[in-house]
């Protein structure tokens, strides 16, 4: 035999809201826990059904003394419905008012762009235009070797690197201290280690040499 299929979430608020409207009284919501089963809803999603449909509008929720006490009636469903109704319709209105305008701006456009020798002619000469404005920047990128702001531009990327990796050196001195530090017993394995990884006894400072302006344009 098949397991019963538990019910949606919409049918849940469908369950809750009939509650409401067949009893038109105000409910605590442990008292909404305990009705929820009868209706297929169960106790433990009473709750979060009901503040979907406060949420929504469709029940209203107001605090009396200590207690908080839910409600809903047919008539302020329709009120809801009514109220979504002229918002959808209001938002139509919109929409087609918006349509009219973007089609006129259309024609608007159009005007002064029909097809004719006169646009054809101006179409291709702004074509060779175009190319011989592409051909022009590729002519000038041969030179930007020799363009000093480019050489600046180089010369502040290599300081900039170099000045990175001497921090990371120093960082991996500073580790390599440390280590000594707190495990000299393990100096000869710490040894392999950084061997390993390309830290060799030869491993220091890098040093940053002028570059010179004709050895770049060369």
């Amino acid at each position: 035999m098949s397991k019963k299929r538990g019910l949606s979430l919409e049918e849940k608020r469908e369950k809750m809201l009939q509650i409401f409207y067949e009893s038109q009284d105000f409910f605590l919501l442990k008292e909404l826990e305990k009705m929820g089963p009868k209706k297929g809803v169960i106790a433990q999603s009473v709750k979060d059904v009901v503040q979907s449909l406060v949420d929504d509008d469709l029940v209203s929720r107001d605090k009396i003394g200590t207690s908080v006490y839910f409600w809903s009636l047919p008539s302020c469903a329709g009120n809801q419905l009514r109220n979504v109704h002229r918002k959808l319709d209001s938002d139509l209105q919109s929409g087609k008012k918006r349509y009219a305008q973007l089609v006129d701006q259309c024609e608007e456009l159009k005007k002064g762009r029909e097809e004719s020798d006169e646009r054809e002619e101006a179409l291709a000469d702004l074509k060779s235009v175009e190319l011989k404005h592409n051909g022009l920047k590729d002519e000038l990128a041969k030179y930007r070797d020799n363009d000093p702001a480019a050489f600046e531009a180089m010369k502040e990327a290599i300081e900039v690197a170099h000045a990175s990796a001497n921090r990371w050196t120093d960082n991996i001195f500073t580790l390599r201290q440390w280590c000594s530090n707190n495990f000299p017993e393990a100096k000869e394995q710490l040894e392999n280690m950084y061997k390993e990884v390309g830290i060799t006894d030869d491993f220091d400072y890098l040093e940053l040499s002028p570059i010179p302006l004709k050895a770049v344009a060369d």
